[in-house]
């Protein structure tokens, strides 16, 4: 199914299942297929609806790109919804699912799991990073460019050398420009961080994070809990930064099927 976007760009999704609308916002470089696993898990309590973010998949994309397409990108999701919905994140996804909340979409609850601010990161030293991927991909070296990605984020040496060559995955290389670069940028959230960015949102959220990942993904994620008016956070013992479905859904499920707090 295709919903069509403010500038037109089709944006494609799978629906699963029979309830409330839940809205699964996938991480860098993911496509719907990632995150079937976790529609299908929940698609017994919710109907799920789960895209190929713009430039992935069966998506399109138009020129030129800016957090805010990439917004009416969920709107129009949640429009196909029959909104309001509630907005599951995953990593920068959950970048996006801030950046929505906090300019007033129709969200009836957010999750953000492991959203990817390290307080520490040097802005110059990100922004030299994003050049060497417009570098590669310029130079026609998607591949290159997922395998960068994928051993920056610490992924073992032997799985980075199989994936950077799923197809999909070099096909979606051109969406690092994008995100996590433009997502989690300071200038998208003018200036701020996304702590006191969520100082605005007053959506019902959950804030997610496993004990096997960075540190700062721990601090980041305390920090956007207590920011966020109506936040909770929850820890997965034993979890880093993929969450297998059998252990996510049910989380998901409890925080969802909560009535909101009046």
């Amino acid at each position: 199914m295709k919903a069509v976007s403010r500038d037109g760009t089709m944006i494609a999704y799978d629906q699963v299942g029979t309830g409330v609308p839940v809205v699964i916002v996938g991480a860098a470089l993911q496509g719907r297929a990632s995150y079937q696993p976790l529609a299908e898990a929940l698609a017994a309590r919710f109907t799920v609806f789960n895209y190929d973010r713009r430039g992935r998949g069966d998506s399109g994309d138009t020129a030129p790109y800016a957090v805010e397409r990439e917004i009416e990108d969920l709107a129009a999701v949640i429009v196909a919804a029959g909104g309001p919905a509630a907005v599951y994140g995953h990593s920068s996804g959950a970048g996006l699912v801030l950046h929505a909340a906090a300019h007033g979409l129709p969200i009836d609850k957010i999750v953000l799991h492991e959203l990817p601010f390290d307080p520490d990161e040097d802005e110059s030293a990100t922004r030299e990073e994003a050049a060497r991927y417009r570098s590669l991909i310029e130079e026609n070296r998607p591949g290159d460019a997922v395998e960068l990605f994928l051993a920056s984020a610490g992924m073992p040496p032997e799985l980075v050398a199989h994936v950077r060559n799923d197809p999909a995955m070099v096909a979606n290389a051109p969406t690092l420009l994008y995100d996590p670069f433009e997502i989690m940028s300071t200038d998208s959230r003018n200036g701020r961080t996304p702590a006191e960015q969520a100082t605005a949102v007053t959506t019902e959220a959950l804030v997610l994070a496993g004990t096997e990942g960075p540190p700062w993904m721990a601090v980041t994620a305390r920090e956007l809990a207590d920011a966020l008016p109506q936040g909770q956070l929850r820890v997965m013992p034993g979890q880093g930064h993929v969450v297998p479905p059998e252990v996510l859904a049910p989380v998901l499920i409890e925080f969802l099927m909560v009535s909101p707090r009046r």
